[in-house]
């Protein structure tokens, strides 16, 4: 590849804090561990935060602490990473989806009441590619109806609607760190709350069910190995406290590329929807007139084949065909949902692509449209 999808974005600080655990006695369980949530919680701000191997076990684990399981409802969005449903199938419960709002490719808050049922417990909203759109909407709506509120923050650290953070729209909300994130700890999430109960349950659900002052071998309930290694967590700590410098990083690529792409009408390029802060995942275009899957993926391949890393984010959760089949979606359930998906295009995007690779990136697009 000339210009790659992702990269992350590590320094020799990064480097030195993971080699100085590694040369310490304290792999897993130790001090980084305790550093890195309250480090998280501060930037946050939330009482607790739980840092854990992934976002995927972070939702799930959410879920499972407020007890949701079998015959419950939960309501997300299709226009996904997939993880945002499966988390809910993993607790027993089942994904109601709700279509988007086709400019800021959120849920639709209007959308969200017709699909409220006696059986739902949750909605599960996600801040697609790092945008909190609407999102005070969807609370409304939730304390209207006595709902709890999973916020999916997976792809948004950093990001703020009318200066609220995310991460603090719902009772409890979980961040992703996998390389491609705003920062990383290589693998790794972190559960937010200021629900201390919520928060215990969580840590012992974490580590195999243990209990406070138990000891190692004393488990309390059914439990998991969903921990994040003190190695992780050094790294994450040091990522953490570039946090701005990486946001303005990824600010900076996301305006060359809206400045170079601008006034090209076979395009659709990302902006910031009113109020929103985004604090940028992704650079997600869209393509215009008459789009077909078919044309999108000639677009996606012939990139690909002159060097460009490109993405189709996100293909329609509810047509996987697992998922299809286990919860009876067809195409046509949720249209706008398929319009977006069947027309986007993830470029490049990462805290040190130059001038020069998103020149190469525009160029290379406007060539193959």
């Amino acid at each position: 590849m000339k210009v790659h999808l992702s990269r992350p974005d590590i320094t020799e600080a990064e480097i030195e804090a993971v080699c100085a655990v590694l040369r310490s006695p304290n792999l897993s369980l130790g001090p980084k561990l305790g550093e890195f949530e309250q480090a998280f919680a501060e930037y946050i701000g939330t009482k607790r935060a739980v840092a854990v191997n992934s976002g995927t076990s972070g939702l799930f684990l959410c879920l499972s602490a407020m007890g949701i399981g079998p015959g419950d409802e939960v309501i997300t969005t299709p226009f996904t990473f997939i993880a945002s449903a499966t988390s809910i199938m993993m607790v027993g419960a089942k994904p109601v989806f709700v279509d988007i709002d086709g400019d800021n490719l959120n849920i639709d808050p209007d959308k969200i009441e017709a699909s409220i049922t006696d059986k739902t417990k949750a909605i599960l909203p996600v801040e697609v590619f790092g945008s909190p759109a609407r999102f005070d909407k969807v609370c409304e709506i939730a304390e209207k109806h006595d709902l709890a509120v999973i916020e999916d923050s997976c792809e948004a650290l950093g990001s703020a609607l009318n200066g609220k953070k995310v991460g603090t729209f719902g009772k409890m909300s979980v961040f992703a760190f996998y390389p491609n994130k705003q920062m990383t700890t290589g693998e790794g999430g972190i559960i937010m709350t200021d629900d201390d109960e919520l928060a215990d349950m969580c840590v012992s659900l974490r580590n195999q069910g243990r209990g406070k002052g138990g000891g190692w071998l004393g488990h309390e309930r059914l439990g998991y190995n969903y921990r994040l290694s003190d190695i992780n967590c050094a790294l994450g700590i040091v990522q953490l406290s570039r946090i701005d410098q990486i946001k303005a990083k990824r600010r900076k690529v996301a305006q060359m590329y809206q400045e170079m792409l601008d006034g090209d009408e076979r395009i659709i390029v990302p902006t910031e929807p009113d109020g929103c802060e985004i604090s940028w995942f992704v650079f997600v275009i869209r393509l215009t007139g008459k789009v077909t899957l078919d044309r999108r993926n000639a677009v996606l391949e012939a990139m690909r084949e002159k060097g460009i890393g490109v993405s189709n984010y996100f293909p329609p959760v509810h047509l996987q065909p697992f998922l299809a089949e286990q919860l009876g979606c067809k195409e046509g359930d949720y249209p706008v949902t398929e319009a977006v998906s069947q027309s986007t295009i993830a470029l490049p995007f990462y805290n040190n692509m130059t001038k020069d690779d998103i020149a190469t990136v525009c160029r290379t697009l406007s060539e193959v449209i």
